[in-house]
């Protein structure tokens, strides 16, 4: 096979350029955000805006390490054009860990469970301590981001090794270590959609809710693909030889992402409401019944039904300047999704924005895609010796 160690190396200046301007656009947005902060004196809110973005922008690093794992799976021709982008996002995570140190700081802001006379005068908190308390939800966090942190290392060791020898092995290796990795993906994002986000509200429960926030993680880690991939590609900085039909194959997987998200969401609320259980209810009943109804639609709206009609198009999938506006945005709909599922619990009564919730995005957002930046320049933006390479680089004359 062709080396091509030498051909596909990224636009390394470009990149170097774009990810300074995102660190210091993050850097000057989390100045805004610290100082709006104590300046007006509602730690509360910095730190309710701050989890809102923090959930946000883990779906960029999670979200890349889960498709890297379904590809490695199924070893796809799909997945071999945009296989850098995957593992670069993935070795983001030891970030995304130090990010989540501000949460520690404001756990007793944010969860009520945290407050030893609430759980005292509670029976329900009281049966649920065992799992929910401040020792246990330290120790879980570490254990996400050590454990995800070590599977990203792992494979990008073998990565690197398969650039390297070429040996089949060691794709058959990563194959091999990427099914239980993903079974163990989905349990320890679940677990940390449960203690991060459910437990908000802690009478409340939903057994799907933290896949639904996996899925969630999958629509906005495969957007910020789809953007990389035209400003990498032919339609970019030709970094990359795309072609209509791997951004074709990407349109797919947005729509059938996105679909599965409406689907178990859809399905949460059927189980629930038909259940009619006073303990479960309330959740759906703030969301429908007071003016969060409206964004309510918007997330249904925005996050599917307009998504849903614009990717039936073939055309729109194949032609990445029509698709990358879509995956843009779901990417933005996709925080639209995560504010609904953190700030009621805040304001059961009523729609609250903070302008410390517009941003908090941009502060972390920016920080980790400098970081993003790093690591993909670190080596060929196509994998030189991975399987399938050579039928992902033909040329294709179907039109």
């Amino acid at each position: 096979m062709q080396d091509h160690s030498t051909t596909f190396m990224p636009p390394d200046a470009d990149l170097e350029r774009i990810g300074r301007r995102g660190l210091i656009v993050g850097i000057a947005a989390a100045a805004v955000l610290v100082a709006g902060a104590f300046a007006t004196g509602n730690q509360q809110q910095f730190f309710r805006s701050y989890l809102t973005a923090f959930t946000y922008v883990l779906a960029g690093g999670m979200g890349c390490l889960g498709f890297w794992l379904v590809h490695l799976l199924s070893r796809g021709q799909w997945g071999v054009m945009i296989r850098r982008i995957l593992e670069a996002g993935a070795k983001t995570i030891p970030l995304l860990g130090i990010l989540f140190i501000p949460v520690l700081f404001g756990l007793h802001s944010l969860y009520e469970w945290s407050h030893k006379d609430v759980v005292a005068a509670d029976p329900i908190l009281r049966h649920k301590a065992a799992y929910l308390n401040e020792t246990g939800f330290l120790i879980r966090g570490l254990g996400y981001f050590v454990l995800l942190t070590g599977l990203a290392f792992v494979l990008t060791s073998l990565s690197r090794r398969e650039d390297e020898t070429g040996d089949p092995a060691v794709s058959h290796r990563m194959q091999a270590i990427a099914g239980p990795g993903l079974i163990a993906y989905f349990i320890l994002l679940s677990l940390a959609a449960v203690d991060w986000m459910m437990s908000l509200t802690p009478h409340w429960f939903s057994t799907i809710y933290g896949f639904l926030y996996v899925i969630s993680m999958g629509v906005t880690g495969l957007g910020f693909v789809i953007l990389m991939a035209r400003w990498l590609g032919p339609e970019g900085k030709k970094a990359v030889p795309f072609q209509d039909r791997h951004y074709h194959d990407y349109g797919k997987l947005l729509f059938a992402t996105a679909t599965i998200w409406a689907y178990f969401q859809a399905s949460q609320l059927i189980i629930i409401w038909s259940g009619n259980l006073p303990e479960e209810t309330p959740w759906y009943v703030t969301r429908l019944h007071t003016n969060w109804k409206w964004i309510t639609i918007a997330v249904v709206v925005l996050n599917w039904a307009l998504p849903f009609f614009l990717l039936l198009s073939r055309d729109r999938k194949r032609r990445v300047t029509r698709l990358a506006p879509i995956a843009a945005l779901l990417m933005v709909a996709h925080w639209l999704d995560i504010h609904w599922l953190i700030a009621p619990a805040f304001s059961p009564s009523g729609i609250t924005f903070h302008w410390l919730d517009f941003v908090a995005p941009v502060a972390l957002g920016g920080i980790w895609f400098w970081y993003f930046t790093l690591q993909l320049r670190k080596r060929p933006v196509v994998p030189v010796h991975g399987p399938y390479l050579k039928e992902a680089l033909e040329v294709s004359h179907a039109h």
